[in-house]
């Protein structure tokens, strides 16, 4: 008798656009706005996640019949860049050796370090079984090529263990995110602080916009025009030049991002003399603000800290979400009210060898994360954190 799983079979769909929305968007639920359709649809936009910068969409689509029953987003990549979990160090390890690292597979969302589901299910299907059936696909094609590594980058926790479970390698990383508590307004938020924190943060507010004619408006929906996003572009595009050259995301990605998802951005724009200087790219969850990209062409004191971060608490309170995600990196943001939290990602790797040094590279390194956030949990600005 034929199992379950023999009558469901693996499609390769080298961009999203060869996958019905409808299809795409029933496996990946409403919650997340990053796993959506669309987004991957503004990813993969030309000049971003696409073959021409090293992003080669290998997407594998599980189908029962004409139904999709699951979809695992992959790329071929030629490089390391725009994934948030760096793995530069193993490639250079594994070339000295005579190895090559490259191409690899990636399970990712594009530019975008933020923790949801990489296996996508459709309602009604066992989510074990396309769980396996998409992982087991992604090693076929990498040991089928000849491929050194396979990653699967920002899964959710319950992907991470099952994952583990199943042989991936294991990596843990920490992101620093807010926690809303039942707020009222921000005012409330702030007397849940140690007293230091809470004058602390109302001094960088008065000096992010008193006495400079800074004004900031938080944008979304129809409320964006193109100059906003223009602007915004302009601001992007000059400070991520400064931190790490060419900056992924182009005009191009904009547009779409504004036609189909603008009911689901928060653009938080700061403007002086009638002029845009500075901005921040949020998207907006079922329950999470995610803050994503900031970009500014005037420096000014703690005007970082009032438009990625006050403002997006504010926006959260405002809209009854459960949390803000801030993005990667940052032990400046716990001092601004956001707290450690644990980050994961997996790993395959075809070398026997290789495999048993990064794992043990990686058993130690959980163990350095879990001892940091624990250090700096401790150290959180909340007044019951100081038993007060």
């Amino acid at each position: 008798m034929e199992s379950p799983e023999q009558k469901l079979r693996i499609e390769l769909a080298r961009g999203v656009a060869e996958v019905a929305a409808a299809d795409w968007d029933s496996c990946a639920g409403p919650d997340n706005p990053f796993v959506s359709h669309a987004f991957f649809t503004c990813a993969e936009s030309p000049g971003c996640a696409a073959p021409e910068t090293g992003w080669s969409p290998h997407h594998l689509v599980l189908r029962d019949g004409e139904r999709v029953a699951g979809i695992l987003p992959l790329y071929l990549k030629s490089h390391s860049r725009g994934e948030y979990v760096f793995d530069q160090g193993w490639a250079q390890a594994f070339e000295r050796a005579g190895g090559r690292y490259y191409p690899k597979l990636q399970s990712a969302v594009p530019f975008t370090p933020v923790t949801g589901p990489r296996f996508l299910v459709a309602p009604g299907f066992d989510r074990a079984v396309v769980e396996r059936l998409l992982a087991r696909a992604a090693i076929d094609i990498a040991e089928g090529n000849g491929i050194a590594t396979l990653h699967i980058t920002f899964p959710t926790e319950g992907e991470w263990r099952r994952l583990g479970a199943e042989g991936f390698l294991q990596r843990t990383d920490r992101q620093f995110h807010w926690d809303n508590q039942g707020y009222a307004d921000f005012e409330a938020f702030l007397a849940a602080l140690a007293s230091r924190k809470r004058k602390q943060i109302r001094k960088e507010r008065r000096e992010a916009t008193e006495g400079n004619g800074i004004e900031i408006h938080a944008l979304t929906g129809d409320a964006l025009r193109p100059e906003h996003w223009a602007a915004f572009e302009r601001c992007y595009l000059a400070s991520g030049a400064l931190k790490w050259g060419t900056p992924y995301l182009n005009t191009e990605f904009f547009r779409r991002l504004h036609e189909t998802m603008r009911d689901r951005v928060l653009l938080v724009m700061a403007r002086r003399e009638g002029r845009w200087i500075a901005g921040a790219l949020n998207l907006i969850g079922t329950d999470t603000l995610y803050g994503r990209n900031w970009g500014c062409i005037e420096d000014h004191p703690c005007l970082h800290f009032e438009v990625c971060y006050y403002q997006a608490i504010e926006f959260a309170i405002n809209r009854g979400l459960a949390r803000v995600e801030a993005g990667a990196q940052g032990e400046h943001k716990l001092a601004r009210g956001y707290v450690p939290r644990e980050t994961y990602s997996l790993h395959w790797i075809r070398d026997p060898g290789f495999r048993r040094a990064v794992d043990d590279y990686l058993r130690r390194e959980r163990e350095s994360v879990a001892a940091e956030a624990d250090y700096l949990a401790d150290h959180a600005p909340y007044r019951h954190e100081e038993g007060r």
